[in-house]
């Protein structure tokens, strides 16, 4: 099993953007978590297959 400081969650903003996150820390004002601290690697592969229009909401709606 990973040590903490290797797991990270997954975040995403008000404008559906998406960022990764050291599980170590807290997760700043704006940004919430879409689950449970995973690995790095597994952070990344749920990005890619989650946010498949990088242009942010605000765009996207106008």
């Amino acid at each position: 099993m990973s040590e903490l400081s290797d797991l990270y969650y997954v975040v995403v903003n008000h404008e559906e953007q998406y960022s990764i996150w050291n599980s170590k820390k807290e997760i700043p004002g704006g940004w919430v978590s879409v689950g449970e601290p995973m690995s790095k690697d597994a952070c990344l592969s749920y990005i890619e297959t989650h946010w498949t229009d990088m242009r942010p909401l605000s765009l996207r709606n106008s």
